[in-house]
């Protein structure tokens, strides 16, 4: 194989690992029995559900959108996955929510807080945010393998095999299938983040060598840089990640694929820390590549693929094909969580409704379709899209649409059916009205526009200031829904009352409901103990588990910004 730089031992490791996984898809479909089973199999652990958090919420697209952006803004370049850091620890008091929904899909819950209708919503929402997170994952593995491989693998190529693999185990095993590989492709994409940077950092003289050789050092090193990626900037989009978090679809499994409630908190938040702490060797991987391609063309999204290209080969026969088998599982251990993810939210939410009475085979059956034709808008927009990053901010702005009034509903009774409608499609009105000319340019030409930095010039086009435009879509949406809920009628008192049982009621080890966000026979609602009693916000007094694992959260997020501090400095 010397024409696509692959020695054999690289094309054994490879075909092992694709071979392995494959076998273990067959293997799960064994256990799927029913539409629960293939979307939500409650029987996992803490173990388990912390790689499957890591798994499911790491991939390779991020490590390359992370080491371009830092290639090209230095260490602030990081914040294009650190949007979600602020917002870690909330996942401690969010995970046991989710579980307690006792719901298979995001869309049950939208169901029996409003009406079939905004649950309906949420499912074509839902699916169009997968797909396209898939068709970003993908093209960004794709620009990594044709850049490792000299070119000689083209991007398209690559795309195309990534997606036959985790289609047929994901198809075969569903989620059980995807966590279960989830674990032994955590460990790989582990692997895949920290392989790269001691070599690189050894060949520019680490990080004095930087220092010493780019002619901004300052600004490079800066956490927080002077122009795009600045204060403003970092809270914002951390902002609008806790909006959207709770309205990507695959976030009901990472939370609510476990045992119990436990298994859900220590699974999702442990598992995303993880994931920031791989963050920083992407980002210190972008940042020494402008040292070690100066004088060099290369496209920004190529860089890790380029790095690896350069050293893996010299190290040991099979390093590379270590390194494409990590990239390959980076990307899969996600797709397949959010194919089955989304096949969950039609057949669930939309077909099942339209057509009861069918069979589970049935429903399963049509399941794995879904999962397929989601797959193939996915691709198809991979093959669209400009670039990583591009691809990545157009996603950051699709969950939040939902997130406004998901919880609107939460903690405010008197959120209506309509008000939830208003929100979403006020969100979603605002976001295409920012995108216009005409807009941008009635917006840059207020007395004010130039100290509030509303408009940002990008490669040579104007266009809004990411965070402006996320706190102008943000704030149409809370108002929408805030106004007409307050003249639209009212949700029935008998519906909201078990929304909020559920949410009040812990989760027993092995218990059994008859239907998705319904209490047990024998649950026992726990009184109410609300922070703001005889009002309509529904605000619980926290648990002090609770309030220690939130507390432990914003400890770990405090270490990791502080050693990267401590990296910018020494």
């Amino acid at each position: 194989m010397p024409k696509l730089g692959l020695h054999i031992a690289d094309v054994f490791v490879l075909g092992l690992y694709l071979i392995g996984i494959t076998i273990i898809g067959v293997w799960a479909a064994r256990r799927i029995k029913n539409v629960a089973d293939f979307f939500m199999p409650r029987r996992f652990g803490k173990v388990m559900m912390i790689m499957h958090a890591f798994g499911t919420g790491t991939h390779s697209d991020q490590a390359v959108s992370v080491a371009s952006k830092s290639f090209t803004n230095g260490l602030s370049g990081i914040w294009y996955q650190w949007l979600w850091l602020f917002a870690t620890p909330f996942y401690w008091l969010i995970a046991p929510v989710m579980r307690r929904f006792r719901a298979i899909t995001t869309a049950d819950v939208f169901e029996a807080r409003f009406s079939p209708s905004v649950g309906m919503l949420f499912a074509v929402v839902g699916m169009l945010n997968l797909a396209i997170n898939i068709g970003i994952m993908l093209k960004g593995s794709g620009a990594v393998v044709q850049a490792s491989t000299g070119g000689l693998v083209s991007s398209n190529i690559a795309i195309a095999v990534m997606t036959v693999m985790f289609v047929v185990y994901g198809m075969a095993g569903g989620l059980g299938a995807a966590i279960i590989t989830d674990f032994i492709q955590g460990v790989l994409t582990i692997i895949f983040s920290f392989l790269l940077l001691p070599f690189i950092l050894n060949a520019v003289g680490g990080l004095d060598g930087i220092r010493a050789a780019i002619p901004n050092p300052d600004e490079m090193f800066s956490l927080v840089a002077p122009g795009e990626i600045g204060f403003f900037y970092v809270v914002v989009i951390a902002f609008n990640g806790l909006v959207g978090i709770v309205t990507q679809p695959h976030t009901m499994g990472n939370c609510a694929a476990g045992k119990t409630e436990t298994e859900g908190r220590v699974g999702w938040m442990f598992g995303n820390f993880i994931k920031r702490f791989c963050t920083i060797a992407w980002c210190l991987t972008g940042l020494a590549a402008v040292v070690y391609f100066t004088g060099r063309e290369v496209e920004p999204d190529h860089i890790f693929g380029l790095v690896a290209a350069d050293f893996l080969p010299k190290i040991l026969p099979g390093v590379l094909g270590l390194f494409l088998a990590a990239l390959l599982a980076s990307v899969m251990s996600s797709c397949d969580s959010f194919m089955i993810a989304s096949s969950g939210l039609f057949t669930e939410n939309i077909y099942k409704r339209l057509t009861p009475d069918k069979t589970q085979k049935h429903y399963v059956f049509v399941a794995r379709v879904t999962a397929l034709a989601i797959v193939a808008g996915g691709v198809a927009f991979a093959y669209r899209l400009p670039n990583v990053v591009k691809g990545l901010e157009i996603f950051w702005k699709i969950s939040p649409m939902m997130g406004i009034a998901f919880w609107l509903g939460l903690f405010w009774r008197r959120t209506t059916v309509a008000g939830a409608w208003a929100a979403t499609l006020t969100a979603f009105g605002f976001w295409w009205l920012t995108e216009q000319g005409f807009f941008i340019s009635w917006l840059g030409g207020l007395p004010v526009a130039e100290s509030l930095r509303f408009v940002f010039v990008k490669n040579g086009t104007p266009e809004i200031y990411l965070p402006w435009q996320m706190v102008f879509y943000l704030t149409a949406g809370l108002i929408a829904g805030i106004v007409v809920s307050l003249f639209t009628r009212p949700v029935d008192k008998e519906k909201l009352d078990n929304f909020y049982a559920l949410v009040r009621t812990p989760v027993k080890p092995g218990e059994q409901v008859s239907a998705p966000c319904t209490l047990p026979a024998d649950a026992v609602v726990p009184e109410k103990r609300n922070i703001f009693p005889n009002t309509n916000l529904e605000i619980s007094i926290p648990s002090l588990t609770s309030v220690l694992g939130f507390l432990a959260g914003w400890g770990c997020v405090a270490a990791i910004i502080y050693s990267v501090y401590l990296i910018a400095k020494v």
